[in-house]
C-alpha cells in the first residue's frame, strides 16, 4: 500500500487501516515531552506522500526504531489512524529493505513507473518533431546530458507536482497541451513555445534536485542564490554556445529567423513564464509565444493543485473541500459531465 492510499483511508478523525508500506525515513529524531516522557518523531515518504507520527517509549517497536537514521529504507507493518493530533501508528513492526526492494521503491509503483515512462516517451517524441534544427538539437542535447536528473526532479517544493518525477509529469502534460493548442492558434512559432515548455523549469534540476535514492529535495546553495529562472537562462546559454559548431547550427546559419534572435526569444520565454513580477518573473511576457507558455504552465499547475485537493483534503460541507494553499478559496467538487438518465425497465 502507498502512503497516499493510507492518507485517503484515514482522512477522517478516528478512521484506521492496517497496512504494510515500503518507505524511506526522511527524519528520525529523539525528543521528550514537557513532562520528560521520551518519544521518537518520525517522518516517512514513499514518493506518493509523506507522513509524520510520534512513537512513544512504551511501544514495542521503540528500541528498534531508535536505530533509524535519516535515509534508511524500511517496510512498516502497522495500524494507521488519525486524530486531532495527526497520524498515529499502533502495533508497528519494521524491517530494513533489501537492495532490490530499495531499487523498486525509488522506481515507484508499477502504475507510476508506466506513467512516467509514457511521459518520457512523449517528451522525446514531441521534441523530435521540432522543425527548427537549432531548437531540436538544443532540446535533444539537454535530454541526453541531463535526462536522468530531469526524470527525478520535482516541479515545485510545495504547491504542484511537488514529488519525485513531478517535473517530468508537468513538462510532458504541458507539451501535450501545446501540441493540441497548436492546431487552434496556428500563427504562433510553436517550435519556440514547445522548446520553452521543455526549458521553462529546467533550473529546477538544480533548485529542486532529488538524490538518485531519495524522496527529499534538499535546499541547494545555487537554488537559493539564483533561483530556477536564472539557472535555466544560464543553462540554455551554455548549451547554445556549446552547439554553435554543431552541423545543424552551421547549416542553418543562412536561414530565418537568425540564430541569435531565436536564442533571445527562448531566453525571454524562460524569464517571463511566471507572468507577473510579483510572482517572480524578471520581466513580463512580451510576445504571443511567451503569453502562451505562461498560460499553459498556469493551467497545468492549477488543475494539478485542484486534483490534489480532491484527493487529499476532506469535505467541510457537501461538495466543499477544506482549503489548500495557494488556491483562492475552497475548492468545489466539479460538475459531472452530461449523460442520459436511464430509467429502469418496467
Amino acid at each position: 500500500m502507498t502512503l497516499q492510499e493510507i492518507a485517503a483511508a484515514t482522512s477522517a478523525d478516528g478512521s484506521s487501516i492496517k497496512a504494510e508500506v515500503m518507505c524511506q525515513v526522511l527524519k528520525a529524531r529523539e525528543s521528550v515531552t514537557r513532562a520528560g516522557k521520551p518519544f521518537l518523531e518520525l517522518e516517512i515518504g514513499d514518493g506518493t506522500a509523506t507522513e509524520k507520527f510520534k512513537l512513544w517509549e512504551d511501544s514495542n517497536a521503540y528500541d528498534t526504531c531508535s536505530d533509524l537514521q535519516d535515509g534508511d529504507c524500511v517496510k512498516i507493518d502497522a495500524t494507521f489512524f488519525r486524530n486531532q493530533y495527526g497520524m498515529n501508528v499502533d502495533g508497528l513492526r519494521l524491517r530494513w529493505l533489501e537492495k532490490q526492494e530499495i531499487t523498486d521503491l525509488f522506481a515507484g509503483t508499477p502504475e507510476r513507473r508506466a506513467a512516467l515512462d509514457r511521459d518520457w516517451a512523449d517528451v522525446q517524441e514531441i521534441v523530435g518533431t521540432l522543425k527548427d534544427p537549432r531548437l531540436r538539437v538544443l532540446c535533444q542535447t539537454y535530454l541526453a546530458e541531463f535526462g536522468e536528473k530531469f526524470r527525478r526532479a520535482a516541479a515545485a517544493r510545495d504547491y504542484h507536482h511537488a514529488r519525485r518525477g513531478g517535473l517530468l509529469e508537468h513538462t510532458a502534460q504541458m507539451l501535450r497541451s501545446g501540441r493540441a493548442l497548436a492546431t487552434v492558434y496556428t500563427g504562433l512559432n510553436w517550435d519556440l513555445v514547445l522548446t520553452g515548455v521543455l526549458f521553462h523549469d529546467a533550473g529546477k534540476l538544480w533548485e529542486l534536485d532529488y538524490q538518485p535514492q531519495g524522496f527529499v529535495s534538499p535546499m541547494t546553495t545555487m537554488g537559493e542564490l539564483l533561483g530556477h529562472i536564472t539557472i535555466g537562462i544560464e543553462l540554455v546559454n551554455k548549451l547554445w554556445r556549446g552547439l554553435e559548431a554543431h552541423p545543424d547550427f552551421v547549416a542553418s546559419a543562412a536561414h530565418m529567423p537568425p540564430r541569435e534572435h531565436v536564442r533571445e526569444h527562448l531566453l525571454h520565454l524562460i524569464a517571463s513564464h511566471h507572468g507577473l513580477k510579483e510572482y517572480g518573473a524578471p520581466v513580463t511576457p512580451r510576445t504571443p509565444e511567451a503569453w502562451m507558455l505562461h498560460h499553459i504552465d498556469n493551467i497545468d499547475a492549477h488543475l494539478e493543485m485542484l486534483a490534489q485537493t480532491y484527493r487529499d483534503k476532506g469535505q467541510v460541507a457537501p461538495g466543499i473541500y477544506d482549503y489548500r494553499r495557494p488556491l483562492e478559496g475552497r475548492a468545489i467538487a466539479p460538475l459531472a459531465p452530461w449523460a442520459e438518465k436511464i430509467e429502469p425497465a418496467s
